[in-house]
């Protein structure tokens, strides 16, 4: 029995990683002004992206969610005839429309399988199962790790589903925003009033980089540094230790909105590539994919790892 994985454009991973597992990307569109991009997580494309300037605050940008009727056919003629099971991990439904639009493409898909999937030679019945994430970026990534890992272990379908869905609870997500005033543009544009323009102002006249902690999607101010490099070095402290002691699954999963290059410069990133070394965790690190760093601007990063609950500062 065949279980395939679909995840959604704004889930980071390294693409070495996704292909090696046969990942199922969900695209998104992107619109940059006024010009339409699909996001399907190619590397060479990503790379073009950052090195062209497109993704920068000056530009007019948005991301829309496939359709219902775009999704429905996706499913048909790449899910239906390859998988028996399928499970599809979108990024959190309290962002994006994506979970909405893939959960009624999904129950089209159950009422008319049958007729493709006995074209494509495939016998059976074909099982589907679309969940809400609860997570952006990294976050979504260390899931569809774990759930790849869970699939590996030949669960049942009610218990792949079980484990999947009660695993998002458990997943801890940290977030440096490069630039609060893009952040608030965009969340403008998606009518998203979470991050007032006080902050936004306070974060630039002051250059105040700050570090958002949390579950899932759900993070918090947890220190406000006065620049990337010591919010990064906050967040790799906290990484590094939170491996010392101990995580749910052997994965931490690192996005970042910069080039290859100033990747491997960030501060602490050795130590924790050490630290996963030492205790088997497999740092999956990767740059952010179109969709991601449209959301939340170009340079930012997103760290997540899954552990028993904890505060930031019981890591620094």
């Amino acid at each position: 029995m065949r279980v395939g994985l679909i995840v959604d454009s704004a889930c980071d991973l390294p693409y070495e990683f996704r292909r090696k597992h046969d990942l199922f990307i969900l695209p998104v569109t992107a619109v940059i002004d006024g010009q339409t991009y699909v996001d399907t997580h190619d590397p060479v494309r990503t790379q073009e992206f950052y090195q062209s300037g497109l993704l920068q605050k000056g530009h007019h940008a948005e991301t829309r969610a496939f359709t219902t009727e775009q999704i429905y056919s996706l499913f048909m003629e790449q899910i239906v005839t390859q998988f028996d099971i399928a499970i599809c991990e979108t990024v959190t439904r309290s962002r994006s429309q994506i979970f909405q639009n893939a959960t009624e493409a999904m129950n089209a898909v159950m009422a008319n399988y049958e007729q493709a999937r006995a074209a494509a030679g495939r016998t059976g019945k074909f099982s589907m199962r679309v969940i809400d994430s609860k997570q952006i970026f990294a976050g979504q990534g260390l899931l569809a790790a774990h759930t790849l890992r869970l699939i590996g272990q030949k669960l049942s379908k009610n218990a792949l589903r079980h484990e999947v869905e009660t695993f998002t609870d458990r997943i801890y997500t940290c977030v440096i925003p490069r630039d609060l005033h893009y952040i608030r543009e965009r969340a403008r544009r998606r009518g998203d009033k979470s991050v007032s323009a006080l902050v936004a102002f306070l974060g630039k006249a002051l250059n105040i980089t700050p570090v958002l902690f949390g579950q899932g999607a759900e993070g918090q101010p947890v220190a406000k540094t006065r620049s990337f490099e010591v919010a990064v070095e906050k967040v790799m402290n906290y990484a590094t230790a939170r491996v010392e002691a101990g995580l749910l699954t052997p994965y931490v999963s690192l996005s970042c909105g910069l080039t290859w290059t100033e990747i491997e410069d960030l501060p602490g990133l050795n130590r924790l590539r050490d630290a996963c070394e030492r205790h088997g965790v497999e740092l999956l690190l990767s740059q952010m994919g179109i969709t991601s760093s449209l959301y939340i601007g170009p340079g930012s990063l997103c760290l997540a790892l899954a552990a028993e609950p904890h505060a930031f500062g019981d890591f620094q």
